[in-house]
């Protein structure tokens, strides 16, 4: 089941939304691919630091955070990825790594990257490593009040 807060949160704000139950998987692109969702549309969320203050970083599936141009772009003189252990116990009703976008729930500030804002859905984590939800990029925007910004690159392929 999505996390509670989440689920509860969507359905006070009478969000329209669909839950995709599908097999375990622990990176974004086998999500992805795992629930037929194009890797544009299937999120990862990244918990970064910006100078003293934790951040999510919301961006494809598909797509690689550029830490330099998070840096220019987010005004932060420093930015780096925080290892999982560090912020474990800031999403009690989640899984680790499966937490969804929604840093307003867990006070954070979100950072979405602008191709996010090109699709007219969005997908991404329910809380757990088995389940997702979808539901419309506008309605997520609405909610959760990212501050757009150019920080991500495609992922070249190997």
């Amino acid at each position: 089941m999505p996390s509670k807060k989440l689920k509860q949160f969507l359905d006070e704000n009478k969000i329209e939304y669909i839950t995709i139950t599908h097999s375990e998987a622990y990176t974004a692109q086998q999500i992805a691919a795992f629930s037929h969702t194009p890797g544009e549309e299937m999120a990862k969320t990244v918990v970064v630091k910006l100078d003293d203050k934790l951040a999510m970083a919301v961006l494809p599936a598909s797509y690689q955070i550029d830490f330099d141009l998070l840096k220019k772009t987010s005004g932060a003189k420093k930015a780096f990825l925080v290892p999982e252990d560090d912020f474990r116990d800031l999403f009690p009703d989640c899984e680790l790594g499966a937490m969804p976008p929604f840093g307003n729930l867990y006070d954070m500030e979100v950072y979405a990257t602008e191709s996010l804002s090109e699709d007219e859905e969005i997908a991404f984590n329910a809380g757990t490593h088995t389940e997702l939800i979808r539901m419309s990029y506008k309605d997520f925007e609405k909610l959760v009040k990212p501050k757009t910004i150019r920080f991500s690159q495609r992922e070249r392929v190997k």
